[in-house]
């Protein structure tokens, strides 16, 4: 039998919580169960990876991002809050647009970890904003604030009913993983975006028709690749939204791929 691979999912934060759940005072880490589900669609082990700052009435220990990748095969970076503009070098235009730093770091912390170990990941809305930040770019705070005719991005009643369009880049990994397809729709909803492009890291996709960044591929020696929808949200039943599926499976072909270079290594 063969063993799943073990996917990390990094958490959202919730610092504040609502009074009526009881942790008045506490911040909450969670995940989105429809992200973890389509993961375990292709029958993965799915591990949300809880923040490893100190403080609190717990002592962590020694444990350290490197650890959890010695673990896992692969990671999750899912969406959630802002990236904060602190962490690209801007101050928030608006209070509402300050983000999540602690988020932020430890992500990156994450993120620079599981590429040191040649180990691939996969960023999901906030999870390519997140990408885009590490490498050296910045991003529009406002879509609509500072690109224009950004209006179609979010809408928080539609939630994942809203969708607009988007084109892969001609001769990108996508367009090769989708051939035939010029123009598919996806579930969107986000009013930040890639404004100044990461070092090394390449445009795989465009909204329509305003040319916002929906997918950056990294160019460098391992497998790094953020998407600006939510492949999760996508209804197979639906044929006018993007198959997710072809995405998945890239990303544990991949996987897949660096735990048997790594087995077969030991082995020698």
């Amino acid at each position: 039998m063969t063993t799943p691979l073990k996917i990390g999912l990094s958490p959202r934060f919730l610092h504040k919580a609502p009074r009526e759940l009881g942790f008045r005072g506490k911040t909450l880490q969670y995940l989105e169960q429809s992200v973890a589900h389509w993961l375990m669609t292709l029958d993965t082990l799915v591990f949300m990876l809880p923040s490893i700052e100190g403080g609190g009435l717990l002592r962590r220990g020694n444990i350290r991002p490197e650890d959890y990748v010695a673990e896992l095969d692969a990671l999750v970076l899912q969406g959630g809050s802002d990236v904060s503009p602190l962490t690209y070098g801007e101050s928030p235009l608006k209070a509402e647009w300050t983000g999540d730093r602690v988020r932020d770091l430890y992500e990156i912390d994450l993120l620079q970890a599981f590429i040191a170990r040649g180990k691939p990941v996969l960023g999901i809305c906030r999870g390519l904003q997140l990408i885009n930040v590490a490498f050296g770019g910045t991003l529009y705070q406002d879509i609509s604030a500072q690109h224009g005719g950004g209006e179609e991005h979010y809408d928080p009643d539609a939630f994942d009913q809203h969708f607009h369009d988007i084109t892969f880049t001609p001769g990108s990994t996508l367009s090769r993983l989708y051939p035939g397809v010029e123009k598919t729709r996806v579930n969107s909803i986000h009013h930040q975006a890639v404004k100044v492009l990461g070092s090394d890291l390449k445009v795989e996709a465009l909204s329509v028709p305003d040319s916002v960044v929906e997918a950056v591929r990294w160019q460098g020696a391992s497998y790094v690749l953020g998407v600006q929808w939510h492949p999760e949200f996508h209804d197979p039943a639906d044929a006018r939204l993007l198959d997710g599926y072809p995405l998945l499976k890239e990303f544990l072909a991949e996987a897949k791929r660096v735990k048997t270079g790594v087995a077969e290594a030991v082995k020698a």
